[in-house]
């Protein structure tokens, strides 16, 4: 047996697998997100360990012989926290998490020195891990003074599990330190932020054996004494990994918190001005271009609170035929937006509202603002040189059938929709478990997962959506000048 552990934002789940990658059972454990301030967005690690506890102590309840059969453990995680540790790894403030988007001033000033768009191939953004600790160098410095070492939240959950301070190339390259086609920590980097290597854990390929389970937490879960933790990965990489997209042309929108159109390449392709992530796979010698859109099922949760109506509820609304668009636009900035317009302080809105604009109207508008922003994801791919002619559709979003019409629609290419299963974060880091307890081949183990039925654009609406997206594309210029 092998065990996926996926540390998201709003929760961990813990998922089993067997040795022919049939899912055994799963557990979740809950979590909440503190925003004291506008702009932030924190978490207690410890809040981690009791959902990661709450999560295996519900798949021991239901499935206690076979945890205690498990080999290999991988670990999937939210990307570009800041977990900041002082020399007894004791926790020193609550996690900056990656939708927190205090430090843009921080971050334009590290993207202004050419050396880290030229090392980590990318944009320095708000959310990346490195100007973060910029920010508390400035604004907290009795907690600066005291920091030893910096770790993701998935190596957060590594250090409690294993007692090692190690992370993997797909995690660290989210951290603008990342020398991301040397696949190494960057002693410039880091010193720009003022910090070495002795601040950063070891690193291992997301295959690799990074440790091995605590002797205390494998009794108390009823596993054997040598149950290996694989390296892991950020939680694109992972679900890449879950969904076989490792080789060149694969390719998935992800319609979790946040929205990603992910395509795996066999090269180191860096084009930052693209505002398209370019990072390291889980793999080795592997590397992946994303699109990144900050509220994705995260916009639609957002409606849903406001009209005291569950999302499902909402979609269900609308019906299974695809609609043409109304004249009310959604930008769903709700936490500023990554790909392509790289701007943290902007906001989203509705926009051609009437008299005749009921809850349906807005939830239609909502899910075509989400689909527009991945179009936005996929003019940047393109500008990368990545074209995606078609795209397998992954997370908790992608349930709604409609709105996945909308998606093919907006983009004009096909949606495929795997056949039933769990393949997401959780899968895919049970899988790196696997071939880290096994040796396995990486690429015979991560095989792209039957498709059930492929949702083809609508033509007879193209016209209509190519209007609807021009509206939307004119709109943040001028949201812009209004809230500047």
């Amino acid at each position: 047996m092998y065990l996926g552990l996926d540390l998201g934002t709003s929760g961990v789940k813990a998922l089993l697998i067997d040795e022919n990658q049939t899912v055994v059972g799963s557990g979740t454990g809950t979590l909440d997100i503190s925003r004291p301030h506008s702009g932030w967005s924190e978490q207690d690690p410890s809040h981690w360990i009791k959902a990661t506890e709450d999560a295996i102590q519900a798949l021991k309840a239901t499935h206690g012989k076979e945890l205690a059969a498990v080999k290999g453990i991988g670990l999937s995680g939210q990307m570009h926290g800041a977990t900041l540790l002082d020399a007894n790894d004791q926790v020193l403030r609550p996690c900056i998490l990656w939708n927190d988007t205090r430090s843009h001033e921080e971050a334009a000033e590290l993207d202004r020195d050419p050396r880290f768009r030229a090392l980590s191939g990318n944009i320095v953004f708000p959310g990346f891990t490195a100007p973060k600790i910029v920010w508390v160098k400035n604004n907290e410095p009795e907690i600066f003074a005291k920091l030893r070492r910096v770790l993701l939240p998935k190596d957060y959950l590594r250090l409690w599990l294993t007692g090692e301070h190690v992370s993997e190339m797909s995690d660290a390259a989210g951290t603008s330190w990342l020398d991301v086609g040397k696949r190494a920590w960057s002693a410039d980097l880091l010193a720009a932020t003022g910090l070495d290597t002795s601040h950063m854990p070891s690193l291992v390929e997301g295959t690799d054996v990074s440790g091995v389970l605590k002797a205390d937490l494998a009794a108390r879960w009823g596993m054997g004494s040598t149950v290996v933790v694989a390296g892991g990965a950020g939680d694109n990489a992972a679900s890449a990994c879950g969904m076989g997209t490792v080789g060149e042309g694969h390719a998935f929108v992800s319609l979790g918190t946040s929205g990603v159109l992910f395509a795996a390449n066999s090269a180191y392709l860096p084009n930052p001005e693209s505002a398209v992530h370019t990072f390291c796979h889980a793999l080795p010698d592997t590397w992946h271009q994303m699109g990144v859109i900050l509220s994705a099922t995260d916009a639609l949760n957002w409606y849903a609170g406001i009209t005291s109506r569950k999302p499902a509820e909402l979609t269900g609304e609308l019906g299974d035929e695809l609609r043409a668009p109304t004249g009310v636009t959604f930008l769903p900035y709700l936490s500023g937006e990554r790909t392509p317009l790289n701007d943290s302080t902007i906001r989203g809105s509705f926009h051609g509202l009437e008299h005749a604009s009921d809850r349906a109207t807005l939830t239609q508008a909502v899910l075509e603002g989400v689909a527009f922003a991945f179009r936005d994801c996929l003019h940047a791919l393109a500008a990368a040189g990545t074209k995606l002619e078609r795209v397998t559709a992954v997370g908790g979003g992608s349930r709604s059938t409609y709105w996945l019409k909308a998606i093919a629609t907006a983009l004009n290419i096909p949606v495929d929709v795997p056949a039933d299963g769990d393949f997401g974060a959780a899968f895919g880091a049970a899988r790196l478990g696997l071939i880290a307890a096994e040796k396995a081949d990486p690429r015979a183990i991560c095989a792209a997962p039957a498709t059930d039925y492929t949702i083809e654009p609508e033509t007879r609406l193209t016209a209509e959506f190519d209007a609807a997206y021009n509206r939307y594309h004119n709109l943040y210029p001028a949201l812009k000048g209004v809230q500047s």
